[in-house]
């Protein structure tokens, strides 16, 4: 008989079994022995609800554990935990709702969901007793709600910058290394799985967003509703910007920036240039990254898959293991987490944040287009740091780029120097602007 065999058993169910539930299925039964050794006991699998029985799907199950049938997992009293992998809002939230009142503690890798409705969940777990593990959510394989909200627990967090999408790196390390149009990078990130065939949540900024709004809770307490970060995605970004920031020394990235201000906490979601040789300037690919700095420990930073199957399955498995041995109560239950009440910080005025910025314009080659454009940038208190020049004419005759980095100055005054400059007939158009990450 197998250690295993004798060990207190753990009834664990998976509702949704797509790429992630699979993944999750096979840890638990092809690696039982190590999960065992783990949670001092053995994390049966007893159901996984699906909609569609007769999908074919890339592992074996138990017979008598696939089922379509979700009150099978919420009569069973065996089941005392359950892996909830449906993504959307609807029916994922009705579904926890009712696992929690069922008495099941849930794990999760629902970011929209928890960023859109954290506080009801949250709330109604607690009036119940019960707990929602959530390391999948955010950043796939990478550690990061773990470390946040328990290693780092000694520090207040000052600053988190992070990579937060895999699709959006992707696209934009191919853009920076090759050069290529962003409509052909799309393409191939399609072709090779990275993106949806709708990729829109991904590069408008949506999903960084939603993951930001978590780790801005878990970092700083904040009740944040993820559709008033500040984002802007990718969709609109063009080569010639990536040549550009690479002469300057610079890489472009969808960056997930949250930072203490005197004014509050700063948050926002957007392409920036990160100075190469950077760790977050090296990312590539599909992988994910956080940054960190605490007032004990410093900068620390994490990497790693921020999603596929395996990657994001291990995050959730490392919940249910937690769940079982009864950190995960612990941990939910002392850290209050959206409780009412507990905010510890307000947002920023987003106008006042203060940054350098990588300014693009498309101007005529005339005289007077450069002091036309210092004027208006010196009129709003913004300095310049340099100024570079491309002799080369872009599609209109006599359009020539030319591209400003500042010293350090506010959005706001960024945005009305900008809205002057609309007006000067020598300038085709503003073309690009870039907040630069320090």
């Amino acid at each position: 008989m197998s250690e295993t065999s004798q060990m207190e058993k753990t009834g664990v169910a998976i509702v949704g079994m797509g790429t992630v539930g699979a993944g999750v299925a096979r840890l638990l039964l092809d690696h039982g022995d190590r999960t065992a050794r783990h949670a001092g006991r053995t994390l049966w699998l007893t159901h996984a609800v699906v909609r569609d029985l007769e999908k074919a799907r890339d592992v074996e199950l138990p017979e008598g554990v696939l089922t379509d049938d979700l009150q099978r997992v919420i009569d069973d009293p065996e089941v005392s935990v359950v892996v909830q992998l449906i993504g959307g809002i609807e029916p994922a939230k009705s579904i926890m709702l009712q696992l929690l009142e069922s008495g099941k503690d849930v794990v999760t890798a629902n970011k929209a969901l928890l960023a859109q409705h954290g506080p009801e969940l949250f709330d109604r777990a607690r009036e119940l007793g019960r707990s929602i593990a959530f390391e999948a959510s955010v950043a796939g394989g990478i550690p990061i709600i773990a470390n946040i909200s328990q290693c780092l627990s000694a520090n207040q967090i000052e600053s988190l910058q992070g990579i937060l999408n895999g699709t959006c790196n992707f696209i934009v390390s191919k853009m920076d290394a090759e050069g290529a149009d962003y409509s052909v990078t799309v393409a191939e990130a399609q072709q090779l799985g990275y993106a949806e065939a709708d990729p829109t949540m991904d590069v408008d900024g949506t999903d960084a967003a939603q993951k930001l709004a978590i780790l801005a809770h878990l970092a700083f307490g904040a009740r944040v509703d993820w559709s008033q970060i500040p984002r802007r995605g990718i969709d609109g970004l063009q080569a010639v910007d990536f040549k550009y920031a690479k002469h300057l020394g610079y890489r472009i990235k969808l960056i997930a920036l949250a930072r203490l201000t005197e004014s509050g906490l700063a948050l926002d979601v957007s392409p920036m240039l990160v100075k190469i040789g950077q760790p977050l300037a090296e990312v590539r690919a599909n992988y994910n990254a956080v940054g960190v700095v605490g007032d004990a420990v410093g900068p620390v930073f994490f990497q790693g898959q921020g999603a596929g199957q395996m990657p994001t399955a291990s995050a959730v498995v490392a919940d249910l293991i937690d769940t079982a041995v009864g950190r995960t109560s612990i941990t939910f239950e002392t850290l209050e987490l959206w409780a009412k009440g507990h905010e510890r910080v307000g947002l920023a005025d987003v106008g006042s944040l203060v940054s350098r910025y990588y300014l693009r314009f498309n101007v005529q080659d005339v005289p007077s287009v450069l002091s036309k454009i210092s004027g208006a940038l010196g009129r709003n208190g913004i300095s310049i740091a340099s100024v570079y020049q491309h002799d080369v004419d872009l599609s209109k005759e006599g359009i020539v780029p030319v591209v400003i980095v500042t010293k350090n100055t506010s959005q706001s005054a960024v945005d009305t120097a900008l809205e002057e400059l609309k007006s000067v007939d020598a300038i085709d158009a503003v073309a690009e602007t870039f907040k630069i990450l320090d």
